[in-house]
C-alpha cells in the first residue's frame, strides 16, 4: 500500500471514532413523565427537560433551596415541564448566575429515585432589550 492509503484509512478512522463518541454522549428532550419511565425501565442515560420555574402570584420562585453557607454545592428547585408536570430538581453545583431572572430553563440530567438530578442547567434570561426601548436613528448620509 501506498503512504497516502494509509494516511487516508487513518484519518477515516479517526472520524468514524469521533462521530461515534459524540453519537453516544447525545441525549433527547422529553417531558418529566418519560424520563420517569426511563428511570423506571432501568435506563439511565441523560435526558434533556425543557420547563420553567414555578413562581407564584408574587412572581417569586416557590421550592428553591440554596444555602450557601451549609452547602455551596447543593442547589434544588421546582421546574414544570411542557406537559405542566412538576418536579423537584437537584443539582449538585452552585446556583447558576441570574438563575432567578431566567424566563426558561433547560437542564439535562435523569431520574433518581423521586427526583431529578441535573448534571447541567441552561437559562434563557429575559431578553436585555425590549421592543419600546430600541429606537431608529438615523443614518448618516455620505
Amino acid at each position: 500500500m501506498k503512504r497516502i492509503h494509509i494516511i487516508g484509512i487513518l484519518v477515516i478512522a479517526v472520524a468514524i471514532m469521533i462521530i461515534m463518541s459524540t453519537a453516544s454522549d447525545a441525549s433527547v428532550y422529553v417531558p418529566f413523565s418519560e424520563a420517569q419511565a426511563r428511570a423506571k425501565e432501568g435506563d439511565d442515560t441523560k435526558v434533556h427537560v425543557v420547563g420553567r420555574l414555578k413562581k407564584d402570584e408574587k412572581g417569586h420562585i416557590v421550592g428553591m433551596k440554596y444555602d450557601p453557607t451549609l452547602d455551596p454545592n447543593y442547589f434544588s428547585f421546582v421546574l414544570v415541564d411542557t406537559n405542566r408536570v412538576e418536579q423537584q430538581v437537584v443539582y449538585y453545583s452552585p446556583k447558576p448566575q441570574d438563575f432567578d431572572r431566567s424566563e426558561q430553563v433547560v437542564i439535562t440530567g435523569n431520574m433518581q429515585e423521586n427526583v431529578f438530578v441535573a448534571d447541567k442547567i441552561l437559562l434563557k434570561c429575559p431578553s436585555k432589550y425590549t421592543e419600546n426601548e430600541v429606537k431608529v436613528g438615523k443614518t448618516a448620509s455620505l
